[in-house]
């Protein structure tokens, strides 16, 4: 598995990897991660510990058996490199730089040839690249020439961030990068119908959907506590409304300063970022807590009343699950993943993207227990579908269509069908 950033940088993307290892193994396959190099760190609390069991659901010969953990690293590291494991799953760290200004999210400085060598040395039957665009693009380059299926997740609009940081004349170049990568891939996984067709609109071939799953024992109502909310200042009768998340440009925190103004409303942020200082000025009335991880995260985003997710660059949306699973009532920005986790008025309710003030008439609505109650109750319902095992049991069925692409040479035949008409559909599932 290529991770683009890994931990100790906390992320959708960290945690889609995090937990599909954790099930694919517990399942007896051998997962190793290959990520940027990232500070000096033993798991802890950032480690969710409580997962679902996941049953077998085929004959014990469909799953290999289960190997060791080495006692070595599994390949030879070349200088720069480095050796750990992270949650037990074997981890090869390459050469990374931080991005300015954001000490933790790091990009590796790896090359195809080193990404390569230690595919070659290792074997993989399957390389798994999340949300792939420097180290992720040299891992599918690198698969490609090995002759070895890759799944490239497509978990970040790149394309969509140029506008928001004030460089849109590098859309087209993010748009031309992400078709490369992704047409070079075996498959590409979407989280998401809106992502999916953006793929599309980019002429990306072989696009499925396999959205995320969600930590349902974890994120619990059980996990609501009064000392919680008693330690974020929430005065009895006071809606506390919040948000969790990287407090960065794209994740639009800033609209939510028409929340804090409304009356009786505690507004609460869970994260850090680069955008701290000045969400401090902005949202003056909020309580930030910084980082919070585990149980301790659980606990604060199950002791919220209402949770908001304003960004509209968002091609999956992680924490709405989270918070869903929780029993929290959840309003969302109805753009992009949003659309696929929340059906509005029944389990979350959407707003128009934009429409700020639409956005403070909901949060204002939730006043009402009953009404804040029912969304929290449905949205839970609608999670418990939604475990990190099934998530990963569909996974691992996306890898066996990857490695029979290979085995029956259909990618060759899609890749020269036409992106239109009926050949389309045949080249593009939605499962």
């Amino acid at each position: 598995m290529v991770a683009e950033s890994f931990v100790p940088h906390l992320s959708g993307v960290t945690t889609s990897l995090l937990r599909s290892a954790e099930n694919l193994r517990r399942r007896g396959h051998e997962v190793m991660f290959l990520a940027p190099s990232g500070r000096g760190f033993t798991p802890s609390d950032w480690s969710p510990t409580i997962l679902p069991s996941l049953p077998r659901v085929g004959p014990a010969e469909d799953v290999q058996a289960s190997r060791p953990a080495p006692a070595t690293c599994p390949v030879t590291l070349a200088p720069g490199q480095t050796y750990e494991e992270v949650e037990g799953t074997p981890t090869i760290r390459m050469p990374s730089l931080p991005l300015a200004g954001y000490p933790t999210l790091r990009f590796s400085m790896g090359t195809v040839t080193a990404v390569r060598r230690i595919m070659a040395e290792y074997r993989p039957d399957v390389v798994h690249i999340a949300s792939p665009f420097v180290l992720g693009a040299r891992a599918v380059t690198a698969a490609h020439a090995l002759g070895i299926p890759s799944v490239a997740v497509y978990q970040t609009d790149v394309a969509a961030y140029t506008h928001r940081y004030g460089m849109p004349w590098l859309k087209a170049y993010a748009n031309k990068r992400i078709a490369s990568i992704h047409t070079t891939a075996t498959m590409t996984l979407a989280p998401s119908h809106s992502s999916m067709d953006y793929l599309d609109s980019l002429a990306i071939p072989r696009v499925f959907k396999w959205g995320r799953g969600v930590d349902t024992e974890l994120f619990h109502p059980g996990r609501r506590s009064e000392r919680v909310r008693q330690s974020l200042g929430v005065a009895e009768g006071q809606l506390a409304v919040g948000f969790v998340g990287r407090l960065a440009s794209e994740k639009q925190v800033e609209d939510l300063r028409v929340v804090q103004s409304l009356p009786g409303v505690r507004l609460v942020i869970i994260g850090a970022g680069p955008e701290r200082a000045r969400l401090g000025a902005t949202l003056h009335q909020a309580v930030f807590t910084g980082q919070l991880t585990g149980t301790d995260l659980a606990e604060h985003v199950a002791s919220l009343d209402v949770f908001v997710h304003p960004g509209e660059f968002e091609t999956f949306g992680q924490t709405l699950q989270e918070a869903m699973a929780s029993g929290v009532a959840t309003v969302a920005v109805g753009k992009g993943g949003p659309l696929d986790i929340i059906d509005d008025g029944v389990t979350g309710r959407l707003y128009e993207p934009g429409q700020l003030g639409m956005l403070r008439a909901i949060v204002a609505s939730l006043r009402d227990h009953e009404v804040r109650g029912e969304l929290g109750e449905k949205g839970r319902r609608a999670m418990e579908a939604r475990s990190w095992g099934a998530a990963s049991l569909k996974l691992e069925g996306y890898y066996d269509r990857a490695t029979e692409f290979h085995r029956s040479r259909q990618l060759r035949r899609w890749r020269g069908a036409p992106r239109r008409g009926a050949a389309s559909a045949a080249s593009r599932h939605r499962v």
